[in-house]
């Protein structure tokens, strides 16, 4: 069964579609004209429309294009009584899957509808294989306020538009290279071509040679047939090599070699294959320090840092904080978000956490905050467990001496610590430790009064 929107002025000529649709099992809605149509596309998904060409206010043709640009994937038929060659022509240039012209028989009818209905699946597979694209390779959709991460798009901007150059992307595990590495490729003269990501710090030496340059048949145990490697896979496109600082060292010569002769010899094989795609590193390690070691090679360095460009901590650029949560709030409800996103209180946890794991750990953050929160605003209770601070230490500054310390000292800089932590608020630290706001409260007066009478 389907769910089928029938578009036509005439009443007659609707009510007559409806009956032969619903013999069939399907389930019929209906709109007098296009913009009616278009009304009810917004709030509802369909399966298949049918809609006539010649209608008022918004005709067939007009409809269509409106549905392309909402970019909804439902396939759409035409029916009309005035056919023509061109009219036909149009309608399949515009999209339309089909095309039936006035009067109709039933049978033809309802072929038209299977096969349009085939179709329909097919587009749904093809909207769902593009999202899962998306995810693999990352949106390009960056979003950021900071003038530090200004001054990196600038640079990848005008790094994409030449087309070989190679790159080098700096900067801590989850700060977002592969994202501007993605954006580097959809900005170039090779966005049509594939991006493909592979991460070096995930395979070992025999694995990461037949990944980028592919192998021979019979070139090792399990080889059973030839296979290309990445750099044959991406020709004409992007290959982007995460983590380049855990290359083994006998694969960083081939290359080399694939970098600077744009020619790579598959595992096991001996012709030399011409290969055209642009490279992409990035690391967190210092590569420097590495070639002093001898664990990276300095000419491979010197190759692939053409173009360094640096992404910046999220701790170094806390104006893109708030941005990015409100767009991983949207992601992770599936819509546009209600405003306020977030509370004043949500808002300083978020800017004054350090966030180690950068725009991934924050990602993740939100993706529980939701989750927890259920329904917007998220409040400061929400991210509550973004507060790493609130695993009490021993003070610093506290050394057991030969002659002991008074436990009243160290319960004193541990009650100090906690109200520290929340604010001054007494009922949050008496929870921190456990006890409940009376407890605290005698606590904290307890240990006054024994200031006192030490005094």
């Amino acid at each position: 069964m389907a769910y089928i929107l029938v578009v036509d002025d005439e009443a007659k000529m609707r009510h007559i579609l409806r009956i032969m649709l619903e013999l069939k099992g399907h389930k019929v809605k209906e709109a007098s004209n296009g913009n009616e149509a278009l009304e009810i596309i917004k709030d509802e998904p369909f399966d298949l429309i049918i809609t006539d060409i010649k209608m008022p206010e918004l005709d067939g043709f007009s409809l269509l294009r409106h549905i392309k640009d909402m970019e909804i994937g439902v396939p759409v038929v035409f029916i009309t009584a005035f056919a023509t060659i061109d009219s036909a022509v149009d309608a399949m240039r515009l999209g339309a899957v089909d095309y039936i012209t006035k009067p109709f028989e039933e049978k033809r009818i309802h072929i038209t509808i299977e096969r349009a209905l085939g179709i329909s699946k097919i587009m749904e597979e093809n909207i769902e294989l593009k999202r899962q694209l998306d995810n693999i390779t990352g949106s390009t959709d960056i979003i950021y306020a900071s003038h530090a991460m200004k001054n990196t798009m600038l640079l990848a901007k005008k790094v994409a538009k030449k087309v070989d150059t190679t790159v080098l992307i700096r900067g801590e595990s989850g700060a977002g290279k592969e994202v501007i590495a993605s954006c580097i490729h959809k900005e170039s003269p090779r966005a049509k071509e594939k991006f493909v990501a592979i991460n070096c710090a995930a395979m070992n030496q025999s694995l990461i040679e037949s990944t980028l340059f592919g192998h021979e048949k019979g070139a090792f145990t399990g080889a059973d047939k030839r296979k290309k490697g990445v750099f044959e896979y991406a020709s004409g496109g992007t290959l982007f090599l995460d983590e380049i600082g855990d290359m083994p060292l006998e694969a960083q010569a081939k290359l080399l070699r694939a970098l600077q002769e744009r020619v790579i010899q598959r595992v096991g094989g001996n012709s030399d294959i011409k290969v055209d795609v642009r490279v992409i590193c990035a690391t967190n390690q210092d590569l420097e320090g590495l070639v002093k070691e001898g664990k990276f090679r300095q000419d491979l360095y010197y190759r692939i840092n053409v173009f360094p460009i640096e992404v910046p901590p999220l701790r170094r650029r806390k104006e893109d904080i708030i941005p990015l949560a409100v767009h991983f709030v949207k992601r992770a409800m599936g819509k546009d978000a209600s405003t306020p996103v977030f509370t004043k209180g949500a808002e300083r946890i978020l800017t004054e956490h350090k966030w180690p794991g950068n725009v991934r750990e924050l990602a993740n953050a939100i993706e529980r905050a939701v989750i927890i929160a259920d329904e917007l605003p998220i409040t400061a209770e929400h991210l509550s467990f973004l507060r790493p601070d609130e695993v009490l230490s021993i003070p610093s500054g506290f050394k057991l001496p030969p002659e002991g310390i008074k436990l009243e000292d160290f319960e004193k800089e541990i009650i100090r610590q906690a109200l520290e932590l929340t604010h001054n608020n007494q009922s949050k630290a008496a929870r921190l430790l456990g006890l409940t706001r009376s407890k605290f409260r005698t606590r904290v007066k307890q240990l006054e009064e024994w200031d006192r009478d030490k005094k």
